[in-house]
């Protein structure tokens, strides 16, 4: 699975291992991705998001409700 943030977007970013005799070589940031079950009261079940820590954060605080309503505006499958 990739590691992308359903809500956020995250998505990994890339750079370089700068070792002591300052070769590079390529290197990858991945987002803190963690996989999250949340009941969905409109539909009755409940819904597994893949979600970055700060995707966490903001479904916490604008509530699941409407995070899958964003979730979907940006064409993401629920």
């Amino acid at each position: 699975m990739s590691a992308h943030c359903m809500l956020t977007g995250a998505r990994p970013g890339f750079g370089n291992r700068i070792s002591h005799s300052h070769r590079r070589t390529s290197r990858r940031f991945d987002p803190n991705i963690q996989s999250k079950r949340y009941w969905l009261p409109s539909e009755g079940r409940y819904v597994r998001l893949r979600l970055s820590t700060k995707g966490i954060k903001t479904v916490d605080s604008i509530g699941v409700e409407a995070a899958v309503a964003r979730i979907r505006a940006r064409g993401g499958k629920v």
